[in-house]
């Protein structure tokens, strides 16, 4: 596994959506139609029409939404900062023989660390709210000789090959 950018909020998480909100409650307070409201905050028509409605029943605060919905997340903000500095200190570090992570091993580590349980298959939506993607060994023989290879494609492969064909004028 591999960061390839820091913790983040995705564009539709709760604070965003009612960032915008709060935005169109502003706007259409200025006297901006619905259709400018939905084009300056980039959601269609009917979710500017549905806003309007509602900042016209309960103003701004009828926008403010009802707050955060699901399930709360088994590892906090923190938990998911010491995970992430578990995972670069290496597998070695937790045991491991191979520098390798798999699903099954941050599970356990997860298991061990935080008292959670997590089925390795979700342990992949936690991977990517630190940001990390999946990223594969590369395969390579231990006796690999590239200068050979090199002479190979350079001598060898030219008369190897087959010549293009010339084209027909039918």
């Amino acid at each position: 596994m591999k960061r390839i950018s820091p913790l983040r909020r995705r564009l539709s998480d709760y604070l965003t959506e009612q960032q915008r909100r709060i935005s169109a409650a502003k706007l259409f307070r200025g006297g901006v139609s619905q259709a400018a409201v939905a084009r300056e905050l980039g959601v269609s028509r009917q979710a500017a029409s549905r806003w309007h409605d509602l900042w016209k029943a309960g103003g701004k605060t009828a926008l403010a939404g009802a707050g955060r919905t699901g399930r709360k997340p088994r590892l906090s903000g923190s938990d998911l900062c010491r995970l992430e500095a578990i995972l670069l200190a290496g597998a070695p570090a937790q045991g491991y023989e191979t520098d390798l992570w798999t699903l099954k091993r941050i599970a356990q580590v997860i298991r061990r660390e935080f008292r959670v349980t997590y089925h390795a298959g979700h342990v992949w939506k936690v991977l990517g709210q630190l940001g990390w993607s999946c990223q594969r060994p590369e395969r390579r023989a231990r006796e690999r000789n590239d200068q050979a290879i090199q002479r190979w494609v350079r001598y060898r492969w030219p008369r190897i090959k087959k010549r293009l064909a010339k084209p027909r004028h039918y």
